[in-house]
C-alpha cells in the first residue's frame, strides 16, 4: 500500500462547501453614517427655535380668537345657533297660538302670527302624538308630522 500524497504546502486547508472563503487581506467592519464632529450652528439652531415657536403659538393665538372674538368663531356659530332656533320657533306653534298656514293643500307650514293680524288664519288647538292621529270634529285643520325629531305628532287648529 501507498501512503497518502502530502499536502501543499502553500495552500490553506479548504472550508467545507457552503461556507464563505476567507478573503485575503484586513477585514475591516462595515461603516455607516457617522455624525461625530458634526456640530449645529447656533443660528440654525435658533432658526428651528422660532419656527416651532410660531407654529405653537399660531395655533394658540387661533384657538384663544375663535373662542373669545365676539365677531368671529365660536359666536359666528352660536349667533347661527339662535337664529336657526328662533326660526323653528317660529314655525312650531304651541297651543293657543295664532298661524299662519303657507301652502295647505301641499306642504304646510304654520308661521306663527299675532292674533289681531289679518294674516291669521287659524289658531292652534291641540298636538296629537303618535303616527296617523287625527284631530277630531271640533278642529278645522290638522298637520301631520312623522320621522320628525321629537317623534310623530299632529297639530290641530281651528279657524279665527
Amino acid at each position: 500500500m501507498s501512503a497518502p500524497p502530502p499536502p501543499y504546502q502553500n495552500h490553506p486547508p479548504q472550508q467545507p462547501y457552503g461556507y464563505p472563503q476567507p478573503q485575503p487581506g484586513p477585514q475591516q467592519p462595515p461603516r455607516g453614517p457617522q455624525r461625530q464632529g458634526q456640530q449645529t450652528h447656533p443660528v440654525q439652531a435658533l432658526f428651528a427655535v422660532l419656527i416651532v415657536l410660531a407654529i405653537f403659538g399660531g395655533g394658540a393665538w387661533y384657538v384663544y380668537d375663535y373662542n373669545t372674538n365676539p365677531n368671529g368663531g365660536k359666536a359666528k356659530e352660536q349667533a347661527a345657533v339662535d337664529a336657526q332656533n328662533e326660526k323653528n320657533k317660529k314655525h312650531e306653534p304651541k297651543a293657543g297660538d295664532c298661524v299662519k298656514v303657507q301652502d295647505p293643500k301641499g306642504d304646510p307650514l304654520p308661521t306663527i302670527v299675532d292674533c289681531g293680524s289679518p294674516e291669521a288664519e287659524y289658531k292652534t288647538g291641540d298636538t296629537l302624538y303618535g303616527a296617523a292621529m287625527e284631530c277630531g270634529a271640533k278642529f278645522d285643520y290638522g298637520i301631520q308630522y312623522s320621522n320628525h325629531p321629537g317623534g310623530d305628532y299632529t297639530l290641530c287648529f281651528t279657524k279665527v
